[in-house]
Parts: C-alpha cells; structure tokens; sequence
C-alpha cells in the first residue's frame, strides 16, 4: 500500500501494433521494409492471423540496433518532441561523463 501523500506512479499501457501496415506507419516506413526489418531481428511475433508487435520491445529493439545506451525515441503525431530531445541530451551528458 503506497505511503499517504505519495501518488502511485501509473503505468502506461502497452501499445500494440497489430499488422504490418500499423508496425511500418509507427516506424515512419512501409510494409514491405517493416517485414525486412522483422527477418532482421526486430521483434514481432504472430497472433492469429495478423503480426504483432508491442512498440516499447521495438523501441529497445531499435536503441540496441543503433548502439544506444537507452531505447530509441519513435516519434509519432502523438510524441513530445521536447521531452524525446531532453532525454536523448541527458543519455548523452551521462554517456560522455562515463
């Protein structure tokens, strides 16, 4: 039971891109190159009759491609562009403190 005063910190729901269109249209690329990257590594996997993806696992998928210390930002209409470049400035002031 969390202490008084204290707000619980919520956790975001897993967005789930169902099918190769909705995988390619989150990652600002087509169809065909979206199941390119699938035999490449990216992580998907089946569900019935559609391919799935969770965006977070692409995400992580796509910051150790790219040999990041953190999960890449995938910006979206949705995103907030500020809050993606103040954590990219972060992750890099921490990487060349290091």
């Amino acid at each position: 039971m969390p202490k008084a005063g204290k707000s619980r910190k919520r956790a975001e729901p897993l967005q789930q891109l169902k099918g190769w269109q909705a995988i390619g249209a989150y990652l600002g690329i087509g169809a065909a190159s979206a199941q390119r990257w699938a035999k490449g590594g990216m992580p998907v996997r089946r569900q019935g009759r559609f391919t799935v993806a969770d965006a977070d696992e692409i995400r992580k998928w796509l910051g150790h491609e790219a040999h990041m210390p953190a999960p890449a930002h995938v910006l979206t209409n949705e995103s907030d562009v500020t809050a993606a470049l103040k954590a990219s400035i972060s992750a890099l002031r921490r990487r060349n403190r290091q």
